[in-house]
């Protein structure tokens, strides 16, 4: 086979490879000296910091990647080159000054030679080590690895945030620990071991005393076994989760106080004021989340104290997609209050973990609020700004609104029987399209229902179409949820009304 026929098979092998791969031949002065690199070769899709993919093939390596002339790497190209040994270059930091391209990229490069060339393969690292970062820190989270054959331990950087701990120092040993785990948690370590070696997956949270604090760590671990089932490795995903177990031990403290002693009225609105804070803070300003921006409403009921169950929650998830719910625990009371704070911040847990289905969710919390002894109602969105589709569920609760250019009708509703109905229950899911400058409202049935009197929901469409119509003739789909006048601001206004009877939660929406 010919060199010309060599390269062509090279060419085509390498086209289709997805990965950042090259096959560098040598280009040598009259004296054999190698004073640069053609690119005989490259890997398809756009596979380096330019996306040039193929289109760099026949060109000089000095031309496309002239930081790298006379560095490291250009030595190690040479030594494999002279030496046929594979070399490596691990965390190799590739530098460029021009706009629009990543300034500093981190790559492993592994060398080989091959038919009198180099093949180089560039593999990133930064990309994927920041998304990893990212997602731990959001979510309170670390991983870590033990092999039970070598007894070495591996962490993720949030295992090391998590125990206050110096990367330099390595990953903590079982002893250092078992130092660290209060002594009444013990026992539960033990049990999850006992859960580990019976093939089951255990999930436990245990106290340690990390930094002269406690923490409530959240363990979730299983094994790795090989074809014969002899254990080999115990991987681990651990979360902080001390701050909603605070919270839930500040509820249960203000419940025991309601029931040790007649309270005042003053005190009652006092004490609705610090659970409504503990369970879920109202932002005072609309909310911006990507491709939406979100006012959140929550009043309590006007006649009396009577905590109620309405809950809420907005969240931007890792990959970008938003979570959007309202819920209502039935009843009143700081026990529906902790049965809504159970519910939410098991949602939250959830989605910490990568459960982003609203149907899926839906069934969970619905076979929680059967072991809570509980019922009530709940709508869950998922909300995808690229595509604009608001993927959504809905547990007996009431369908959102959706307004768009002064047309305002409930969504086509998917069925779902109430939360704590039916252990057994499945969710429906509808995705509908939106569009910039429609408007979207999730609400509780507080905001339109009365005891006395009729229903509000015809009034409450009428004004949230006006907002919509006032958007769309103004041309200006940026006319804010925060407006204080016009159509938009009888709307805000509107949601902003208490009911006598009843706690109102509200999530009035703009698609920007």
């Amino acid at each position: 086979m010919s060199g010309d026929e060599v390269a062509t098979v090279v060419r085509e092998m390498l086209s289709v490879i997805p990965a950042g791969c090259s096959w560098l031949l040598p280009v040598t002065s009259a004296d054999g000296v190698v004073r640069d690199f053609r690119i005989g070769a490259a890997s398809g899709s756009g596979n380096d910091i330019y996306h040039r993919g193929t289109s760099r093939v026949d060109r000089l390596l000095s031309e496309l990647y002239p930081s790298v002339v006379g560095g490291e790497l250009w030595q190690v190209y040479l030594d494999v080159l002279r030496t046929g040994e594979p070399g490596e270059m691990r965390e190799f930091t590739y530098e460029e000054k021009e706009a629009g391209v990543v300034a500093h990229s981190l790559f492993d490069v592994t060398v080989h030679r091959v038919l009198d060339g180099l093949l180089v393969w560039w593999q990133r690292l930064d990309e994927d080590r920041r998304r990893l970062q990212r997602t731990e820190q959001l979510g309170s989270l670390g991983w870590s690895e033990y092999d039970l054959i070598t007894g070495e331990s591996a962490w993720s950087p949030g295992m090391y945030r998590l125990f206050d701990r110096d990367p330099a120092l390595g990953p903590l040993s079982r002893s250092q620990q078992a130092a660290a785990m209060l002594a009444e948690d013990r026992g539960i370590s033990e049990a999850a071991w006992q859960t580990l070696d019976s093939g089951a997956t255990s999930d436990v949270t245990v106290r340690f005393r990390i930094g002269g604090a406690v923490k409530h760590l959240r363990i979730l671990s299983d094994v790795v076994t090989d074809a014969d089932g002899a254990p080999l490795k115990i991987n681990a995903v651990v979360q902080d989760v001390t701050a909603a177990r605070n919270s839930r031990t500040a509820i249960e403290r203000l419940r025991d106080e309601v029931r040790t002693r007649e309270m005042t009225a003053v005190a009652e609105h006092r004490l609705a004021a610090q659970l409504q804070h503990l369970i879920q803070p109202v932002p005072r300003d609309p909310v911006p989340l990507p491709g939406l921006r979100v006012r959140v409403t929550y009043l309590p009921a006007e006649n009396t104290v009577r905590v109620g169950g309405d809950w809420y929650h907005a969240e931007t998830l890792p990959d970008g997609r938003v979570l959007l719910a309202v819920g209502d625990v039935a009843g009143h009371g700081l026990t529906a209050a902790n049965g809504m704070a159970h519910l939410r911040f098991a949602l939250i847990a959830w989605l910490s973990i990568g459960v982003h289905d609203p149907a899926l969710l839906l069934r969970h919390l619905n076979r929680l609020s059967g072991r809570l002894a509980l019922t009530g109602t709940a709508v869950l969105a998922l909300y995808d700004p690229t595509a604009r589709s608001l993927t959504w569920s809905r547990a007996g609760h009431a369908p959102p609104l959706l307004a768009r250019a002064g047309r305002a009708e409930p969504l086509a509703r998917p069925r779902g029987l109430l939360l704590g109905a039916d252990d057994d229950a499945s969710y429906e899911t509808a995705t509908p399209h939106l569009a910039a400058g429609d408007l979207l409202l999730f609400y509780t049935d507080g905001l339109v229902e009365r005891r006395s009197g009729p229903s509000l929901l015809p009034t409450l469409t009428t004004l949230l179409a006006s907002a919509s119509d006032a958007r769309a003739r103004s041309g200006d789909a940026a006319v804010s949820v925060a407006a204080g006048s016009g159509p938009m601001g009888a709307l805000t206004g509107a949601l902003q009304r208490p009911s006598p009877d009843d706690d109102t939660c509200s999530l009035l929406i703009e698609v920007l």
